[in-house]
């Protein structure tokens, strides 16, 4: 909701913590809760845009893209608001007091950049967009097309990571520039690019396996679920409906997580079930359904 919604509805956190002192309440909008945005309608891109992060994504020449809506939705929104609330459940514990915990999706997407603006002074970002270390200006630090129309993801950073890089290669690297000659990159990138469209994805996976030469297949939701390494971690799911889905993450070592092989449930499915065991009769479950206060879909039968 913008700001001031829940308030209409006399759910503000002023009323609910006058019940509950202990409550957390927490408050997740795209520009805060104050503000000159505050009231604005937006998305990822406006809140990635605002953060100052947008800026530095995209290749040369071209124009600031965003990766989806990972990074302010799930990342600076969602994953920065549950730290908040599990930094607010900890400091409880000690004041035994509740409080409201105001989750920007511009703030938690620029303080997930800390590290870009941290690090501007170290020579990592100091050239435009496109040229600079890890944002597609270095040759080593690059996907590559591969001849079957696959890729593959390169991120041979360290000087001993891209020595075997370029023995995977078949190159010389007493007749290649100075790894961290700028003026040479790109030139670098077209060499690679065309060693690495000489064979297919799986001809590299054989050539690279098992190197630290940082260079793996850039897999698709099907490869990645059926990848050797992730297999054997079991860093995928599948539910009874046969759909494949991430297996919650981090591992923990002494009450690990039990995943759902269940499908997702459909909206409204377990509305009546949640309600009666909340103590609501069937008779007020039937007036809120009609007053359309809440919903219910039931699942169709297969047949």
């Amino acid at each position: 909701f913008f700001p001031g919604v829940m308030e209409k509805l006399g759910l503000g956190p002023e009323v609910l913590l006058e019940e509950n002192p202990r409550l957390i309440y927490a408050r997740l909008t795209g520009f805060g809760q104050t503000g000159k945005y505050a009231k604005s309608a937006g998305h990822d891109i406006n809140y990635l845009a605002l953060s100052g992060v947008l800026s530095k994504l995209g290749r040369k020449g071209e124009n600031p893209y965003a990766p989806l809506n990972l990074l302010a939705d799930f990342a600076g929104g969602g994953v920065l608001c549950a730290m908040g609330i599990i930094i607010a459940l900890y400091e409880r514990t000690k004041s035994g007091k509740g409080q409201i915990v105001d989750a920007s999706m511009v703030e938690g997407t620029a303080y997930l950049s800390s590290f870009l603006w941290k690090s501007q002074n170290l020579g990592l970002w100091n050239r435009p967009r496109g040229e600079n270390l890890l944002d597609s200006g270095a040759p080593f630090y690059e996907t590559y097309r591969t001849s079957d129309g696959k890729y593959m993801a390169v991120g041979a950073i360290e000087p001993q990571f891209y020595e075997q890089l370029i023995k995977g290669l078949g190159l010389d690297s007493d007749k290649l520039p100075s790894q961290l000659s700028f003026s040479d990159w790109p030139k670098m990138k077209k060499m690679f690019a065309s060693v690495f469209a000489q064979k297919t994805q799986m001809e590299w996976c054989s050539i690279f396996d098992g190197t630290d030469a940082c260079v793996t297949p850039v897999l698709s939701f099907d490869d990645a679920a059926s990848h050797q390494h992730n297999k054997q971690r079991g860093s995928f799911i599948k539910n009874d409906q046969e759909e494949i889905s991430p297996r919650p993450a981090p591992l923990f070592s002494r009450t690990p997580a039990v995943p759902s092989f269940k499908r997702d449930p459909f909206i409204g499915e377990h509305t009546e079930e949640i309600l009666l065991e909340y103590g609501f009769t069937k008779e007020e479950i039937a007036k809120l359904h009609s007053d359309k206060v809440i919903e219910f879909s039931k699942p169709k039968a297969n047949l």
